[in-house]
């Protein structure tokens, strides 16, 4: 798992809102602000930012297997959300936040923690002043799709 050498934990509200979407997520790669709590308790990282565009990289992990012996469909819905959601909040200036209102998630592959790291590969459709939709694929290193899906986020001052 690449860990940021902030660590983890939440960035204060009061700071967060001072910065647009691109800066925050800047900060948070280059280690001068913690990543989510989240990606520790998943074991997600952050590997490429761009506006509109954000990729996670993900290890399937033993720990995180169902009853039936595969990686359960949460950890997966999980990458697809944030990684949504994200890409979204790059396209936010200062002051905005977002949250999710809808999410869809389709299962195409299992994945085992034979399956490698993946990428959980999220961009946007749509940024009004209201509402704002991105879609997400997730692959495995040969490119081969193991989930996808698309969000409807609410857009909001903070």
């Amino acid at each position: 798992m690449k860990v940021p050498p902030a660590g983890y934990g939440v960035v204060p509200i009061e700071q967060a809102r001072t910065m647009d979407g691109m800066t925050l997520f800047g900060e948070i790669m280059a280690g001068r602000l913690p990543a989510p709590p989240m990606a520790k308790a998943l074991g997600f990282w952050i590997e490429e930012v761009a506006l509109g565009r954000v990729v996670f990289g993900y290890r399937p992990q033993l720990e995180h297997y169902n009853p039936l012996g595969t990686v359960h469909g949460g950890v997966a819905a999980t990458l697809l959300d944030s990684v949504m959601g994200c890409c979204i909040h790059t396209t936010l200036k200062a002051g905005v936040g977002y949250t999710t209102v809808e999410i869809k998630v389709n299962y195409v592959r299992a994945m085992t923690d034979k399956t490698g790291e993946v990428r959980a590969e999220g961009k946007v459709i749509n940024v009004g002043s209201r509402i704002a939709t991105s879609e997400a694929r997730l692959v495995d290193a040969a490119g081969k799709l193991l989930a996808h899906g698309t969000t409807t986020c609410l857009i909001f001052p903070i």
